[in-house]
């Protein structure tokens, strides 16, 4: 079977193309694989949401919630974080966006011990709430979840 040129080119293009966050294209979910300990992943994130400037909101222990009610979860920390003048931004294309905002970042640790850190995709949250003219907030939102999960990869 001959491929036309096109084909080709796409083919070799993703080929090429770096190693993204693993993302399900239906539902806007980005995991990022840490190379590091669930705490000091979490650690991590923290320092260098503090060295960005970015506020933030605080911190939800998911698993130790489960605990008190008898529950097993494996590790889960939900971190809130984001820039007012950024993320209001979102709200004021559509109120419902504050349903996003702050950012939620989850650091979670699968049954094999391997950390990831899970956050929405923001062009899936502007398909969301239709927000179509916002295009380089939210690509700024994009490059600035992309460098604070940065900070999971090992040092090369």
């Amino acid at each position: 079977m001959k491929l036309p040129l096109a084909a080709l080119v796409a083919i070799a293009w993703i080929a090429a193309a770096p190693t993204a966050p693993a993302q399900a294209p239906d539902n806007g979910v980005v995991r990022v694989k840490s190379a590091y300990s669930m705490d000091e992943s979490i650690a991590r994130v923290k320092a260098d949401i503090a060295a960005k400037g970015i506020v933030y909101f605080g911190e939800i222990d998911q698993s130790a919630l489960a605990a008190r009610h008898g529950i097993r979860l494996r590790r889960s920390t939900l971190l809130e974080f984001g820039n007012p003048a950024l993320g209001t931004q979102f709200v004021t294309g559509n109120p419902d966006a504050g349903l996003d905002w702050p950012v939620r970042l989850l650091i979670t640790q699968d049954d094999s011990g391997q950390v990831w850190a899970v956050h929405n995709d923001f062009g899936w949250i502007a398909r969301r709430h239709a927000i179509t003219d916002r295009d380089v907030p939210f690509a700024t939102a994009t490059r600035v979840i992309g460098s604070i999960t940065s900070s999971l990869q090992a040092p090369r």
